[in-house]
């Protein structure tokens, strides 16, 4: 198959091809081939980009996610393929609403099992017969999903160990704003006395004479 973008071209219109029922669009967007997929159909696309020998997408690089909090299904799962063979990668994305699971891909590729368990821990995106879908970045008692729009930048309980308790502990967050006065010149400016060794710096010669 042919490599650079036209390669990308060919894949493109295979996809399209083959897939017709569960890809929804393909484009190449910055060079990188770009795939809708239907969210039921993503564990048989996987399986026909993984063992079509014309594609051979064999590596799964990532599983990640987004959050999109004005449109109808809030959540896009975004997955990263390689193709060692041709030198290749391809983009797929499907979306997601809040209380709708996405089928895991553990069954086609076995290194979805972590991924995916990012995207649940960071976003709350439930995928369905995933073995063990858990918590794998934040504490077991963490609340809430992190990378989600509508989380506060503080969080909502913060951890610290007490010395008396002999334990970890979760406290509500206090944010106490004292009065502070802020210095905005930069360092070089602020410094008014002279640094270690300025002393030896000798003056700038002078022209003599004249032109």
């Amino acid at each position: 198959m042919t490599l650079g973008i036209e390669g990308l071209r060919e894949i493109s219109a295979h996809v399209s091809r083959v897939l017709s029922d569960d890809v929804t669009s393909t484009e190449i967007v910055r060079g990188e081939l770009v795939a809708r997929v239907k969210r039921a159909s993503i564990v048989k696309v996987l399986t026909a980009l993984r063992d079509d020998p014309k594609l051979a997408f064999t590596q799964l690089i990532d599983v990640c996610g987004a959050d999109y909090p004005e449109t109808a299904e809030r959540f896009e799962v975004v997955y990263h393929l390689l193709s060692m063979s041709l030198n290749q990668r391809i983009r797929l994305k499907l979306t997601v609403g809040e209380e709708t699971p996405v089928p895991s891909a553990t069954s086609v590729f076995a290194c979805a099992d972590w991924l995916e368990r990012e995207v649940w821990d960071m976003y709350g995106v439930f995928f369905a017969d995933h073995p063990d879908l858990r918590r794998i970045l934040t504490d077991y008692g963490f609340e809430g999903h992190p990378l989600r729009k509508d989380f506060p930048l503080t969080g909502y309980v913060e951890v610290r160990y007490d010395q008396e308790q002999k334990r970890v502990i979760y406290e509500p967050v206090k944010l106490a704003q004292d009065f502070r006065t802020f210095d905005f010149l930069s360092p070089w400016e602020g410094i008014q006395k002279l640094l270690p060794g300025d002393e030896k710096a000798s003056p700038a010669p002078t022209k003599q004479g004249g032109a």
